[in-house]
């Protein structure tokens, strides 16, 4: 009897040793494999039918800079396949993709076809490219010049769109534009003007002085406020779309270009608030930013994610200065409360990743109880995949 529970005990250690020896090393390795192992990120729905979405094209800029970092081809070729689902061999972009809709959400998989037109000289991905940059030039704006989100939101800026539509539009004009200067002076003005419209201004309640998550230019949703049409709180995933904007862009645009100073200076301005803003026990940040602490309010991973990738990027790439180092210590702090709450090992060597809220828009009332109302959903990829993001970045301390 002895002897068979030592040698259960035995066969249980050793299973044991195997399931964390299939465990990377890496926590970046690790979210890319666990996703692709469930079919995720690969311009496919569950049910297999084509999709053109933002997350996918989140996940394959994150791809790109592992395969960059390790040279492991798998994760080139599944950039490739997932591209491949969403472009006929033509250049057409399906998968549900209307131009006449007017969204930036698709054009964030623009930058996946600048990539790949690049790696294998096919003209089909410029095609595609030229596809969105066709949208851009006839999107709707406003009279400022701010592009809508989408066609359906009449006149309504969203820190959502600056990552949606920007980090492309960048791409392509440094690609096939480089000395477009109205080009330029075009995506420094999205920037610009979603900052100067959405900035919280001291004296606002619940100041944090980081941006509200979108505008109304015409001053009529029902959550614009009187003084810019600003929405009523700081949401963290809309803030971290524009953070990861502003690096991810900065890193594009020429340093030369006198757009490059104006995006640089926003980030300076931005960036020791968001730090500042951080929950003081667990080092991140709450869903509703502006209400830390208020009872259904919670720490959401997605928003955390960003926030780590986009402090160290700009730290690392001299953005902004961290002479006394608290940048760094506070993205380290909230990185590690990630891995800790956020990351949960699988018995099958893969991950998941929890407590990414599925949406946050403006199309209702943009008030706390609106926000803190929608559910979270399990390895939902808009935050897995700024895990990935922020992993790399960390692992390059």
């Amino acid at each position: 009897m002895t002897q068979r529970i030592v040698l259960a005990a035995i066969s249980l250690s050793l299973s044991l040793v195997g399931l964390v020896a299939a465990r990377p090393s890496s926590y970046a390795v690790w979210a890319a494999d666990s996703a692709m192992k469930r079919g995720q990120g690969n311009g496919l729905t569950s049910a297999g039918a084509a999709t053109v979405s933002y997350e996918h094209g989140e996940f394959q800029w994150g791809l790109r800079l592992l395969y960059e970092k390790t040279g492991n081809r798998s994760y080139y070729d599944y950039i490739l396949a997932g591209a491949n689902n969403i472009v006929f061999d033509n250049g057409t972009v399906h998968g549900g993709y209307v131009l006449t809709d007017y969204s930036l959400d698709p054009v964030r998989t623009g930058p996946t076809f600048l990539y790949l037109h690049k790696q294998t000289g096919q003209s089909k991905w410029k095609t595609a490219a030229e596809t969105y940059k066709k949208q851009l030039d006839g999107h709707p704006r406003t009279a400022q010049g701010q592009f809508w989100h989408k066609k359906r939101y009449f006149n309504q800026g969203w820190l959502d769109g600056i990552y949606m539509g920007e980090v492309f539009y960048s791409q392509y004009v440094l690609d096939f534009q480089s000395t477009n200067q109205t080009a330029w002076a075009d995506i420094t003005q999205q920037f610009k003007l979603m900052f100067d419209n959405t900035l919280q201004m001291p004296g606002a309640a619940n100041y944090t002085g980081l941006l509200y998550h979108g505008y109304d230019f015409s001053h009529t949703a029902v959550w614009a406020s009187p003084d810019r049409g600003h929405s009523p709180e700081v949401w963290d995933r809309a803030l971290g779309w524009y953070f990861m904007a502003l690096v991810d862009v900065l890193e594009i645009m020429p340093t030369s270009n006198p757009g490059h100073g104006t995006i640089l200076n926003i980030l300076r301005i931005l960036a020791p608030m968001l730090r500042d803003a951080a929950d003081l026990s667990s080092g991140v940040w709450w869903l509703v930013i502006t209400q830390p602490g208020r009872d259904k309010n919670y720490f959401e991973s997605s928003g955390a994610a960003m926030f780590v990738y986009a402090l160290l990027k700009a730290v690392r790439l001299g953005y902004v200065s961290d002479t006394d180092g608290t940048i760094i210590a506070a993205a380290k702090k909230a990185y590690e409360y990630i891995v800790s709450n956020f990351v949960v090992a699988n018995s099958d060597g893969t991950m998941n990743w929890t407590n990414t809220v599925i949406v946050g828009s403006l199309d209702q009332t943009g008030d706390f109880n609106y926000y803190v109302s929608q559910p979270t959903n399990l390895n939902d990829l808009k935050g897995l995949a700024a895990f990935l993001l922020a992993s790399l970045e960390y692992e390059r301390l």
